[in-house]
């Protein structure tokens, strides 16, 4: 009976420990419940956020198109080895039969054979399991082949209709083009009806003087009847003949309408001769371009629309009679007025 309660009293310091160690390992548990919980409260959020992925996916599909050239040699490449995995199975299923035929031989020849036997169905094993393989891959290959061709059936449609946008672009094109050489055409032919009609004009009025040509689509003023040598003042002569012009010019812009773009364009031009040092103009080309704004400016005083005049001056550069004799520099010193499209 003392040893009884020895016992019990030995015993009971084990029962607390093994209620803490029941407790803690119910707080392991309970701090696992929750590490799983919010394990699934982040995957679930994981999930969610695979729509933005998805976008992300489409937006590779635009790529596409410049892998198309890649998987085309890609395929090449599957196809060659296709061809090589095809070669390969037949050679085995060649050396199949041949084992079968041995094995058959072998078994013909009894019970002490057996070793041989035995050998002879390891490798037909081993040549089936390399068989399997080869159309293990003969098979995948044939899946990647598949995949590809409808990868390049979807670029080959997206390609086939860009081409047809294209194509209705550029017919849209060539016949707005066709409109716009059609309207640029007739404005043109319309132009020229009253180029041809001012041109008349011109020449009775100043049919009197010599000293005036017509010199393909322009008229040309000697520029001895305009202006003195050397200077870009309008003479009195060159005025008179000036109010002539606008006269001329301001009938026509009555009688032109208004959505024909024209203009009179006054070129001037020089003989080669260098301007003196301390002349009034440094060059040709200054001395052109004031008799042709003096021309303009006077032009415009007399009720010219300004709109439709264009000053330029070209200096010595674009001679109408080649050498340096007086009676081409007589010709080259001119002024050129030649009506044309705005």
């Amino acid at each position: 009976m003392a040893l009884s309660r020895r016992r019990r009293t030995e015993e009971a310091p084990y029962w607390p420990g093994f209620v803490d160690a029941m407790a803690q390992l119910l707080l392991v548990i309970t701090f696992l419940l929750s590490v799983f919980m919010i394990a699934q409260f982040l995957l679930a959020r994981q999930i969610s956020g695979q729509d933005s992925a998805l976008g992300q996916l489409r937006s590779q599909i635009s790529e596409l198109t410049q892998l198309l050239a890649l998987e085309k040699a890609g395929k090449a490449d599957s196809d060659a080895q296709l061809l090589a995995l095809t070669d390969d199975l037949n050679a085995q299923k060649a050396k199949t039969a041949d084992l079968l035929a041995g094995l058959a031989a072998e078994s013909n020849k009894g019970a002490s054979a057996g070793t041989t036997i035995s050998g002879l169905q390891t490798s037909l094993d081993s040549e089936k399991k390399i068989s399997s393989d080869a159309l293990a891959k003969v098979e995948l290959l044939n899946q990647q082949i598949a995949a590809m061709r409808r990868q390049l059936s979807q670029i080959s449609a997206l390609l086939d209709d860009s081409e047809a946008r294209n194509r209705t672009s550029e017919t849209q094109v060539a016949d707005l083009g066709r409109r716009l050489n059609t309207a640029l055409a007739q404005k043109v032919q319309e132009l020229s009806k009253y180029r041809s009609e001012f041109f008349g004009r011109l020449r009775q009025i100043l049919s009197q003087r010599s000293d005036i040509l017509v010199v393909g689509d322009r008229f040309v003023f000697q520029s001895e009847v305009l202006f003195p040598k050397g200077g870009a003042d309008l003479s009195d002569i060159g005025q008179v003949e000036m109010v002539k012009l606008a006269d001329a010019l301001k009938q026509l812009e009555k009688e032109i309408p208004a959505d024909l773009p024209w203009v009179l364009r006054v070129d001037g031009h020089t003989d080669n001769d260098p301007i003196l040092v301390g002349a009034k103009f440094a060059s040709n080309w200054e001395l052109s371009s004031a008799r042709a704004i003096a021309v303009v400016k006077y032009l415009a005083a007399q009720g010219v629309t300004p709109n439709h005049l264009v000053a330029a001056g070209f200096g010595e550069f674009q001679p109408l009679a080649p050498g340096g004799s007086e009676e081409a520099k007589s010709e080259n010193r001119r002024i050129e007025l030649k009506l044309t499209e705005r």
